[in-house]
């Protein structure tokens, strides 16, 4: 199978072609230049690079947030519209899920861990900056989220998460990836000590990891039913919201 996938929960989008689960080429977009102006054309420059044409693309993927709103709403519609004029399957994936995928097939040294035996928890914490000092977060052990994607402010994610620590036998740190683990990379470092590490890269591609992801999704769904993770509510929701009151 061939899919075609995009990211735009961060400012550095990037997109990918996957054949049969194994990445051909993923990319990121010009982050000085907003993702409405540059896609579809980035997915278009991509295929033109593997010299494929967009008929022989069998499923398109897209990440569905946590994120910045207007990027989840400009990657999802546009993928949306690649799947309807093309008649193929539009296939979402979480953000969080895919950089779980990445990071945990980084090597050791990537992460500042040392080699671990397999049988050995793994841990991280996917953090996207949210801004207005806060972030989206979630938690995951051995590749399995066990703590649901959230929105709130770094300190109080640190305080329940240094509790989790001291209440496990385990002593394996936490693994932190995003561009939020980037931006609050000294906060992080300063609670929870030699417990965390910060992944190196800490905002990796993820699109490669979308396509893989949805390669291995079980059923394909049409393109309408793809919904953004948003976490938390739009500020256009609130305002309507309140003005109501």
């Amino acid at each position: 199978m061939l899919i075609l996938a995009l990211d735009t929960t961060t400012r550095t989008s990037s997109c990918a072609v996957a054949r049969d689960g194994a990445v051909l080429r993923e990319q990121a977009g010009n982050a000085s230049t907003p993702q409405a102006e540059r896609l579809p054309g980035d997915l278009i420059a991509l295929l033109e690079h593997e010299r494929l044409a967009l008929a022989e693309i069998d499923a398109f993927a897209v990440a569905t947030g946590p994120g910045s709103f207007t990027g989840l709403r400009i990657g999802i519609a546009t993928m949306q519209g690649l799947a309807f004029a093309t008649g193929k399957p539009l296939i979402g994936v979480s953000g969080f899920d895919a950089l779980a995928h990445v990071i945990v097939r980084l090597r050791p040294e990537a992460t500042g861990d040392e080699p671990r035996p397999e049988a050995t928890p793994a841990r991280l914490a996917t953090w996207v900056d949210a801004w207005r000092g806060e972030i989206y977060a979630a938690l995951y052990e051995n590749g399995h989220e066990v703590e649901p994607p959230l929105v709130a402010r770094p300190e109080d994610v640190l305080d329940a998460l240094r509790r989790r620590l001291s209440e496990s036998e385990s002593r394996v740190p936490i693994v932190f990836a995003g561009d939020g683990a980037g931006t609050y990379r000294d906060l992080i470092l300063r609670i929870l000590g030699d417990q965390a590490r910060i992944a190196d890269p800490a905002s990796p591609w993820l699109a490669g990891a979308v396509a893989q992801l949805a390669g291995a999704r079980p059923g394909l769904h049409p393109p309408h039913a793809i919904r953004p993770l948003y976490v938390r509510r739009p500020d256009a929701e609130l305002a309507r919201e309140h003005r109501v009151r």
